[in-house]
């Protein structure tokens, strides 16, 4: 709890300033530390079994029909256990998800976040790694993966290798190294996404997600610390 709470203070602190430099016509946003806590006390609902189920009527279907207002991009896998709207007990335009095994992005994924920041207002970015993820098990266990599955080994082989170093679980920290380094390539991503970080406008943060629990742990590491 100490550890989140300070996550918070250091969220508040580095959205200061977001979204003072939006044009008009953006989309109004929720900053960082309001988004986090939104995604934190829906996740304790749904790993409590209580979830509210929130925004899912045939009202708020109407409300978005023709607009959407996402408070958060959540980046993760395209594991059928890791729905990212049931985990953190979210509903409909609630949050904009970007999913391919393993996490992985490529141009495509990348441009999909850009436009949630750029022209729905996002302000949090979620990298969301979990538990026995098959994809990391798949580059640990080395070897030829068929067919494009071959595509993905790249993207993960480097925290296979950081995660070898560490000691421990090898899966579990290959799979939280993995997550801690797709945030890193988002945090440092040119033109549009460094850019907001760099003007105190987009916190983007790596997170683990138990499978057994239904916890979400945050892995604070992530967050890129601001110099002014």
């Amino acid at each position: 709890m100490k550890r989140l709470l300070l996550l918070v203070s250091v969220l508040a602190t580095s959205t200061a300033l977001a979204f003072s430099g939006r044009s008009a016509g953006h989309a109004a946003s929720v900053p960082a530390p309001g988004a986090l806590e939104r995604l934190r006390t829906g996740n304790e609902r749904f790993a409590r079994g209580e979830p509210e189920r929130l925004h899912q009527t045939l009202e708020r279907r109407s409300e978005i029909a023709r607009d959407e207002k996402p408070f958060a991009v959540v980046v993760g896998c395209a594991d059928s256990r890791v729905s990212p709207e049931l985990v953190f007990d979210q509903g409909l335009g609630d949050l904009v998800v970007v999913r391919c095994a393993g996490g992985v992005l490529d141009d495509a994924g990348i441009g999909s976040i850009e436009h949630a920041v750029e022209d729905l207002g996002c302000e949090f970015v979620v990298v969301l790694g979990h538990e026995r993820c098959s994809a990391v098990e798949a580059v640990l266990a080395g070897g030829h993966l068929p067919g494009h599955l071959g595509a993905l080994a790249p993207a993960i082989e480097p925290a296979v290798a950081e995660a070898r170093h560490r000691g421990g679980d090898l899966l579990d920290e290959a799979v939280r190294a993995s997550a801690l380094r797709i945030a890193d390539q988002l945090l440092h991503c040119p033109p549009i996404l460094a850019e907001r970080v760099d003007d105190h406008e987009l916190t983007v943060i790596a997170a683990r997600y138990d499978l057994d629990t239904g916890e979400v742990e945050w892995l604070d590491a992530a967050v890129r610390p601001i110099e002014d």
